[in-house]
């Protein structure tokens, strides 16, 4: 901008805009950019060395000139407005004045409260006959801004405000947006700050897949992300918008709320969040409409041939523009217009009053409108608004642009009173200052007004509402091939899973609902055959001949393919999953979603995402790939996973197994789809598989119930007077069933041997029977199934696994014996197979030893045949243990 105060020839400047101008006036826009690409084109053609500057000046991008009219009654929806902002106000600072202050936020839904409405008024489709429905992420933060609104829709009741987070009674109102809490009202948990923009960019592209794939929805259904400047800085939020871009997410739109502070703050207080933003999403392909400025400024704008305003809004810091907003008119006079006395002779007829009445672009719905008109007709490119508001707006020193204002939940009287008369809510003193909510009459024309803009639009939003959809799942029998014994031929239960899946494809009553997942790991997992026979989605298909097109396998991309495949990018690919696996509450089609992935960067990488699925009720299959610690043997610490059983059990409706066998696998995935796409129940599974070859054998006789408990008998050993119980899971079992034959072959001790391919089904069961009978003690007392499984059994426990010992001591409460666990606690190694389960001791060995030393502490047998066993397998005793720092 300085370059216009040294214009040498302001003749010519003038007449090249006016002919802009009247380019622009006659034939549109579009042909206005078209010539001046074409002139910067020619320009660096010439050899002329343009600057390159991604941003635009920091002024409105839609001029008011030529910006859309906001069809509605402005004097309805600025009433509705006020009451929402006062009601939510209300019922956080009502809450935290009673027992136990629950908190809450106030000033994030203040400063947002016009970017929402206007959306409900005239942009959001509900789902209904003629439109599938818009799906919006709400702030987290402005959870009680939607309470709000929902009640004077008469969707949530009074009470339920006078409950806002007190849920224990099942009336209350969530904190936060929490579908698993709030089944029937929110969608997207999104106050796990970064999860929304990402799960919502993922949305948009699987809205593209669904279409494709022949399962669209009517209308022109937007997926809306609604963010905060300062949560723009975690990685997540950013981290796909380039996919966006790249893809032409014209079906999706995010509003970022530029209220200029985070938590603590200014989010940029020496710089501008706003031009940092649209550099980084104009960068990455997105179209960028800026809302800076309210209408009391356009006036001014106007008057500034010189360009000296915009000069000066550019000037100025966010620091300073969030002081401005804390202090009043006369201080912004002199410190943002007092720089130049062109600005202040700008501004001589204005008072201090209306200096502080001009409004940020965010807070002005006629701003707004204009924006939200131009993003939903725009094509071939996500569309990102950058909205500034004022933090807090509206609460006066109570919290208007305070640095503390994230933190208001409480409101003096006065406050109360001030905030009031602001929104001029009908209110007594006495009804304000005992924060009454406010319903107008049910014949009031402004609640009559907002009930037929929503019924206009389809119905009420946010609002979840889950299809009734039970699938036609396959029998066990349709697997029959994994039931068998191999017999000389070995494979990996990785190799298992692609059988299983491939039967599943091909079924015919559900084979096209099957979204099956990989992150740039098919061949990995022996998935390239699925290449050809599915397809990999692309909305573009393929526009190339692929390299290795002349073999039976080659790489097919196809805008009907089934596979998802996201590159190396497991928080895309999860984020993908998510949005399969919640379609039959969002897309009104149930999907099957298959993910399969390295184990290790599953729920240590993604696991706020996983824990998310949960609360928005998830159903499908995360495959963990190579899982345990010592299966994966070549590639070290950063990939051998021995917890990841442990972080499935933290997740409620999360049902994790760990098979052995190919049998195990299919019974565990069919019953699977039987609980969650017959009986429609709201969980979702974590099933580790493994890359490591041996023969399986068949099926035991009524083993399918234990499996699914998570304990059954594999092999029965002989009666003897030296006897234990051995017990394992995953690779980690086949040295268990090895270490029953050594003790029988050289110490002559027999061994019942026991598949557990879940431990943490068996927790589950056991905590909950101990629950049971503390809180019914009159009552039968129920036995916990592992309980049940050993009663009667001769010996100690000994239980292995491929995971951490913590993994298996769970159960330790609930066996009736003598109970020595191993495990494979510590950091990873490259190694031989053999040698590492020699180092964590879980190898054949490590268990008869175990055994052993268990019989001896029972007195069965001499401390000295464990000492033999120590020498006769070559154990190094007085070796580091294994978790050794």
């Amino acid at each position: 901008m300085a370059e216009q105060f040294h214009d040498q020839d302001p003749l010519e400047t003038r007449e090249w805009l006016e002919s802009l101008a009247s380019v622009r006036e006659r034939e549109g826009a579009d042909r206005a950019q078209f010539l001046v690409e074409q002139v910067l084109n020619q320009a660096r053609t010439d050899g002329i060395k343009l600057p390159f500057n991604i941003t635009t000046e920091y002024v409105n991008t839609i001029p008011a000139s030529i910006e859309a009219k906001n069809p509605g009654n402005a004097q309805f929806e600025e009433r509705i407005l006020a009451y929402t902002r006062w009601n939510a106000a209300a019922m956080v600072v009502k809450a935290n004045r009673g027992e136990g202050e629950p908190g809450g936020h106030i000033t994030s839904f203040a400063s947002a409260a016009t970017l929402y409405d206007v959306g409900w008024n005239h942009f959001w489709h509900a789902p209904s006959e003629n439109h599938g429905g818009d799906l919006v992420y709400f702030q987290g933060h402005c959870a009680p801004g939607m309470y709000s609104r929902a009640f004077l829709e008469g969707r949530i009741s009074e009470d339920q405000l006078n409950q806002f987070r007190r849920e224990v009674g099942g009336q209350g109102l969530s904190s936060y947006p929490h579908p698993w809490l709030m089944p029937n009202f929110w969608q997207f948990p999104t106050v796990s700050m970064g999860l929304g923009p990402l799960m919502a960019i993922y949305q948009a592209r699987f809205m593209k897949y669904l279409d494709d794939r022949g399962f669209a929805q009517k209308g022109n259904r937007k997926v809306w992300c609604f963010c905060g400047d300062g949560e723009m800085d975690e990685p997540e939020s950013l981290g796909a918008i380039s996919l966006a871009g790249r893809e032409k997410l014209d079906n999706l739109v995010f509003v970022i709320n530029c209220n200029l502070q985070r938590l603590d703050g200014p989010v940029r207080g020496n710089a501008k969040i706003v031009q940092e933003l649209e550099g980084d999403f104009r960068g990455a392909g997105w179209n960028v409409i800026k809302v800076l400025w309210g209408s009391g400024w356009d006036k001014l704008l106007a008057q500034d041939t010189h360009g000296l305003l915009q000069k000066r809004m550019m000037e100025v810091v966010d620091g300073e523009y969030q002081n401005y907003k804390s202090r009043n008119g006369a201080y912004i006079r002199q410190h943002f217009f007092g720089k130049y006395p062109q600005l202040l002779a700008m501004v001589v007829d204005l008072s201090d009053d209306e200096i502080w009445a001009l409004t940020r672009g965010g807070n002005d719905m006629t701003k707004v409108y204009a924006a939200y008109k131009a993003a939903t007709e725009h094509k071939d490119q996500p569309t990102l608004i950058l909205a500034k508001t004022v933090k807090g707006y509206g609460m006066g020193s109570a919290g208007e642009s305070q640095n503390v204002a994230h933190q208001t939940k409480k409101l003096s009287d006065s406050d109360m009173l001030y905030l009031r008369d602001r929104l001029k809510v009908p209110l007594s003193d006495e009804e304000a200052t005992a924060c009454k909510f406010y319903l107008p009459p049910a014949d009031a024309p402004e609640l009559k007004y907002m009930q037929e803009r929503r019924a206009a639009l389809g119905g009420y939003i946010p609002s979840r509402k889950p299809v009734d959809e039970p699938l036609p799942v396959p029998e066990l029998d349709a697997f029959k091939a994994l039931l068998e014994n191999t017999g000389d031929r070995e494979m990996s239960t990785t190799m298992a899973f692609v059988r299983l899946l491939n039967v599943l494809v091909k079924d015919k009553q559900i084979g096209n609902r099957v979204v099956p997942i990989v992150p740039d790991e098919s061949r990995t997992f022996g998935m390239e055959g699925m290449f050809r026979q599915l397809g990999i989605w692309s909305h573009v298909g393929q526009l190339y001949t692929p390299q290795d097109s002349d073999q039976l396998m080659f790489y097919k991309e196809s805008k009907q393919g089934q596979i998802l495949q996201e590159g190396i990018n497991e928080a895309g690919a999860m984020a993908d999953w998510i949005a399969a696996a919640t379609a039959y509450a969002n897309h009104g089609v149930t999907m099957i979603p298959f993910y399969i992935y390295y184990s290790m960067f599953g729920f240590q990488r993604i696991g706020d995402l996983a824990w998310a699925a949960g609360d928005m009720r998830a159903r499908g299959f995360l495959v963990g790939g190579t899982a345990g610690r010592t299966t994966l043997n070549g590639e070290g610490l950063q990939h051998q996973d021995g917890h990841g059983h442990l972080f499935a059990e933290f997740i409620p409706n999360c049902l994790s197994y760990d098979p052995t066998f190919h049998y195990e696998l299919a019974v565990i995935v069919q019953d699977g789809m039987r609980r969650m796409y017959q009986n429609q129940e709201n969980i979702y599974y974590y099933i580790s598989v493994m890359n490591e070859n041996y023969s399986h054998p068949a099926m035991p006789e009524g083993a399918e119930t234990g499996i699914l408990k998570g304990l059954y008998l594999f092999q029965e050993g002989g009666k003897s007077d030296l006897k234990v119980q051995l017990m394992g899971s995953g690779t980690i079992f086949r040295e268990v069933i090895a270490a029953a034959e050594l003790l029988k072959t050289d110490f002559g001790v027999e061994a019942d041997i026991w598949s557990a391919p879940s431990f943490n089904e068996l927790y589950r069961d056991g905590i909950a029977a101990q629950r049971y009978n503390m809180l019914h003690p009159t009552a039968e007392q129920k036995t916990p199934y592992v309980t049940e499984c050993l009663q009667g059994r001769t010996g100690p426990v000994i239980a292995a696994t491929d995971y951490k010992r913590t993994y298996t001591e769970q159960v330790r409460a609930f066996v009736p014996a003598r109970y020595v666990t191993l495990g494979t606690d510590g950091f990873g190694r490259s190694d031989s197979r053999a040698q590492l389960r020699k180092f964590f001791e879980v190898d054949r060995y490590s268990v008869a030893v175990a055994a052993l030393k268990a019989l001896a502490d029972e007195g069965k047998i001499g401390a000295d045949k464990v000492a033999e066993a120590i020498a006769k397998y070559g154990i190094d005793a007085d070796k580091p243990a294994p978790w050794t720092v």
